[in-house]
């Protein structure tokens, strides 16, 4: 474990360069998603959500952070596990990672069966959903 620590250390550090994440309408369609995901999770993703999330995972073009949170996502089973909950600890410890990223990590490792009100309602905001 105390490996894949390290590993996702290393790999996260300059995974999210603000200048990319902003310029990029592929990355920001794939976080949009993501959070759609988490605002509508009731205990674990739905089929339909795991697929989704698949797709984002194993996108090669998006930057590896954001693979990272979908596959997290992904595994959530009323809770994210213990893999997740460092992936989105090292995210959130990132000094590349835009905040809004940030407070999505947050939000996933908190995440107890579904996300609360103020969290739904600040990931709409955040990410700029209906």
């Amino acid at each position: 474990m105390e490996i894949i620590r390290k590993t996702l250390a290393i790999t996260l550090i300059g995974v999210f360069s603000q200048a990319s994440m902003a310029q990029n309408q592929e990355v920001t369609e794939a976080l949009q998603e993501i959070a759609s995901i988490v605002i509508s999770i009731n205990h674990f993703p739905s089929d339909e959500n795991k697929t989704v999330l698949e797709r984002i995972s194993g996108n090669n073009n998006l930057p590896q952070g954001v693979r990272l949170i979908a596959s997290s996502v992904s595994d959530i089973q009323h809770s994210p596990n213990e893999q997740g909950k460092q992936v989105m600890s090292q995210i959130q410890a990132a000094a590349g990672a835009p905040d809004a990223i940030k407070s999505l990590a947050a939000i996933i490792a908190s995440f107890n069966h579904t996300a609360s009100d103020e969290e739904k309602a600040s990931l709409a905001q955040l990410f700029q959903l209906p």
